[in-house]
């Protein structure tokens, strides 16, 4: 482990105890040594963390004080890279903005001696094989599914057969080879989960329909064991 992963998990643990926690305590939940926590505790005082109490007696953190909002382990790092990095594979430019957005807020506000390991992480994400959509923008759906308004689209199901709906925008499943939008279909009064590259055209229309406080997306979630129900 390294020792600034250490020295978080000990500000942790010490936020979380309801008393005082010996060095020996830590050292057995760190598997360290109880000298390597002493040391530990030494340099966080240094760095006017407001640790307070003596070996032998246990280790307090001052009521009050919380830790800074962005102190993260190797690992989540390297989760928060690789993730931004898989969102490129979505074929969604809003989406993908974003999360380029991120990295550089996160890589910013990280301690120097971190920022390599987000800004040059040895990481490859592949582009992926999901067809760019032509006849709707991805973040206009993604909008149109949080202020749950409908949307008429012109749709060409697996035959080529073209039809006119009206549908009310769930959600949307990202897979490497297709993007699907999970609705409620108002044309076969059922669900209906629709590839977003066979919609030909779009329109977000001003009516709103209810999710009927959240249980309308949990039918359709119901519903997703399989994903098979395209339209």
């Amino acid at each position: 482990m390294r020792r600034a992963d250490r020295l978080f998990d000990i500000l942790q643990a010490l936020r979380a105890a309801r008393r005082p926690m010996t060095a020996a305590t830590l050292a057995e939940r760190l598997e360290v040594t109880a000298r390597t926590i002493y040391r530990d505790i030494a340099a966080l005082q240094a760095a006017r963390i407001p640790i307070e109490g003596a070996p032998g007696l246990g280790y307090v953190l001052r009521r009050g004080f919380d830790l800074p909002p962005l102190m993260f382990t190797a690992d989540e790092i390297d989760a928060i890279t690789v993730g931004a990095r898989l969102v490129r594979r979505l074929r969604d430019s809003g989406l993908r903005r974003a999360a380029d957005s991120v990295l550089a807020k996160v890589t910013a506000a990280l301690p120097d001696a971190l920022r390599p390991a987000m800004s040059a992480a040895p990481f490859f994400v592949s582009d992926g094989s999901n067809a760019v959509p032509e006849g709707i923008t991805l973040s206009d759906l993604r909008m149109a599914i949080r202020e749950t308004r409908k949307l008429r689209i012109a749709y060409a199901d697996a035959q080529g057969q073209c039809s006119e709906r009206t549908i009310w925008p769930l959600a949307m499943a990202y897979y490497v080879d297709v993007t699907l939008l999970g609705a409620w279909c108002e044309v076969r009064e059922d669900f209906r989960n629709f590839r977003v590259d066979r919609i030909a055209g779009s329109v977000i229309l001003d009516e709103r329909f209810s999710t009927d406080g959240g249980r309308l997306i949990d039918r359709w979630f119901a519903r997703q064991k399989d994903l098979t129900h395209v339209a």
